[in-house]
């Protein structure tokens, strides 16, 4: 990302690489949320874009056309953009925000719409107008975090694995076998203090040797394991037998042949799509004039293939969505729409959303029937 400043890049890829040496989980972790930033650090080289895949590929026309863009603004509109890219190269962000904003507006594109970025040239609190045959939306893009709609957070959990796995390796040392572990946290688990005293009780239950230990706040119970389906590999055996909202973990002696495998769960369901409900509130208030129709196009981040395909397949964020769109927060919206990683990155279905996109039209908005609105507003599903 020349537009960074070649300075700032080159910290940032140097950063990331360094966190993923912290820990085995962590690390693992800080790969796959900083994906697009190592990816288009390794394409630099001549010989990696030689042997590029198709995702790849697919990225890197997307910092290209961040790139385009750049190159026709000018004064505060470019100042802006590029901010948006410095935001995206600090701390926990990721570029993922900007290559949503080019890849909404190919999108728009694609379907016959001009496309204004309004909130890059104006600073308007929208994003994108798109104009068809004289009619115009607003377009109002947000990434929202699955770990918003998680009790038991995913970071909060790589976290306790790097401080439990040399532990776990040493116990099993000491205790041949296979295990699993299997965890219940009623209210979840997301400060260091509550993890440092997890780790104390699960410590505590191997060294005394229990099979059982529960509290109000932690069920443990210490099993053999046994897989059906082992056939399929024990990661996917263990996903199909815990479901897409366990919490899991495998540590082996290669020595031994030891296997030992935690599994948590929170006391209750993730709500993931209430939180991308609650953000598509607080976006369609806070960021639509009404002086158009409105389009929000929600980016779920954080959430991993199978997981994504639950939320589509179970109906849930068809449901809270279809909710949301008869509620007064909703007046303005006459669609919304929800993507991931899997429809950025080009995945096949049925990993990916037809049309790149699930999209839900608001029928009780004036602008739903509009012919010229339909191929941005009509539902994909």
């Amino acid at each position: 990302m020349k537009i960074a400043g070649r300075d700032c890049w080159g910290k940032r890829v140097l950063a990331i690489g360094e966190r993923a040496k912290q820990g085995q989980f962590t690390g693992r972790a800080t790969q796959q949320r900083h994906a697009a930033e190592l990816m288009l650090a390794r394409l630099s080289d001549p010989q990696a874009l030689a042997r590029a895949g198709a995702s790849e590929r697919r990225l890197l026309a997307f910092a290209r056309e961040v790139a385009r863009l750049d190159a026709t603004l000018a004064g505060e509109a470019r100042a802006r953009l590029r901010a948006m890219v410095r935001e995206g190269l600090s701390g926990e962000a990721t570029l993922i925000p900007v290559f949503h904003l080019v890849r909404s507006a190919a999108l728009a594109r694609a379907r016959g719409f001009t496309v204004r970025f309004d909130g890059l040239l104006d600073g308007a609190a929208h994003d994108l107008l798109i104009t068809r045959e004289g009619a115009s939306a607003e377009v109002a893009l947000c990434t929202v975090s699955a770990e918003e709609g998680r009790p038991l957070h995913r970071g909060a959990w790589f976290d306790l694995m790097d401080r439990m796995h040399p532990e776990l390796q040493t116990w099993l040392a000491a205790h041949p076998g296979r295990y699993l572990l299997k965890m219940t946290l009623p209210e979840g688990v997301s400060d260091t203090q509550q993890l440092s005293l997890l780790q104390d009780r699960i410590l505590a239950m191997l060294a005394a040797q229990k099979r059982q230990d529960s509290s109000a706040d932690l069920i443990m119970k210490l099993d053999p394991l046994v897989l059906a389906g082992a056939q399929l590999g024990m990661q996917a055996a263990l996903r199909q037998q815990f479901g897409p909202e366990a919490h899991l973990a495998v540590t082996a002696d290669a020595n031994s042949g030891s296997v030992f495998v935690m599994a948590a769960r929170a006391g209750r369901e993730n709500e993931i799509a209430q939180a991308v409900k609650f953000r598509m509130a607080q976006t369609a208030s806070s960021r639509l004039s009404g002086r158009h129709p409105g389009i929000l196009a929600m980016f779920i981040e954080d959430m991993d293939r199978t997981e994504w395909r639950s939320l589509r397949d179970s109906l849930e964020l068809e449901g809270v969505t279809r909710r949301f769109l008869t509620e007064p927060e909703a007046r303005h919206v006459v669609a919304v729409s929800c993507a991931s990683r899997a429809e950025l990155f080009g995945l096949p279905a049925p990993d990916s959303a037809p049309e790149g996109e699930l999209r839900f039209r608001n029928p009780g908005h004036p602008a739903a029937k509009n012919p010229h609105l339909a191929p941005g507003i009509a539902s994909s599903v």
